[in-house]
């Protein structure tokens, strides 16, 4: 029994490790499942909106999933899209009201995409495919990483158009962060590609990236299938080895 225990506690740490950590690369809503596309392009034009955006997502996304997890045996079946919607709309209303109280200029650039949250198809997705069919615990850890995989997303995003767009990194102008300022200053007039700065240039970072991850994970298969390729002639070679060495054996045996 006490054998069995160890082995409990050892396999629950890396399972919920993997929980975590799947949102980032492996399984990341924007880049993976190409979820959340709308604020991906829209609010992605600088660093600080990219990061705004993100941490409401976590709120909502970990909050939302807790909840539905608790009650997920209390909802009948007929109504549970439109019970988890309400909870996920009950969470955005607050950090839509908390936005405006305490980062209005982060409210004003968002605008209307910090109520499209409540339809964004991660959240939805999660509630419905993880939080309905897992503990609580299970549950906040797989919307904290699915949201800071989206929050990730959406960073490298709004750094390359806004660096890209203006030859800066802009702080303080969003978030209240008590001083504004910028890093990686460039002249502007020898470093400024505007088209970053609109929606065609969102696509465009968005389709560079997605081509870089689809180029590495195409390298990874080629250089796992040479090794796989090498590993069954490794393993005929030696077949054949012991075929000679049997034969060899026989014949020595029959002298």
């Amino acid at each position: 029994m006490a054998t069995n225990v160890a082995k409990k506690t050892t396999t629950k740490t890396p399972g919920q490790l993997a929980n975590f950590t799947k949102g980032f690369i492996k399984e990341n809503p924007v880049f993976v499942f190409l979820l959340g596309l709308c604020p991906a392009l829209a609010v992605t034009s600088t660093l600080e909106t990219s990061l705004g955006m993100g941490l409401l997502v976590v709120f909502v996304l970990v909050l939302s999933n807790v909840v539905v997890s608790l009650i997920k045996n209390f909802i009948p079946k007929e109504v549970k899209i439109p019970s988890y919607i309400v909870i996920i709309s009950t969470f955005v209303t607050m950090v839509g009201l908390l936005t405006e109280a305490f980062a209005e200029n982060l409210f004003e650039s968002l605008g209307i995409f910090i109520p499209l949250i409540v339809v964004n198809c991660l959240i939805l997705g999660r509630a419905e495919s993880f939080a309905s069919k897992n503990n609580v615990l299970s549950s906040a850890i797989d919307g904290l990483g699915m949201a800071l995989g989206f929050t990730f997303a959406l960073m490298l995003i709004g750094l390359s158009r806004e660096f890209l767009s203006t030859g800066a990194i802009a702080y303080g102008e969003y978030l209240p962060l008590g001083v504004q300022g910028s890093i990686l200053n460039f002249e502007t007039h020898l470093f400024n590609m505007a088209v970053f700065g609109g929606p065609a240039g969102g696509f465009i970072v968005i389709g560079v990236i997605l081509a870089v991850m689809q180029a590495i994970e195409i390298n990874k298969k080629k250089k796992a299938e040479i090794a796989r390729q090498k590993m069954i002639e490794e393993k005929k070679r030696l077949a054949l080895e012991r075929k000679r060495q049997k034969e060899l054996e026989s014949a020595g045996g029959q002298a």
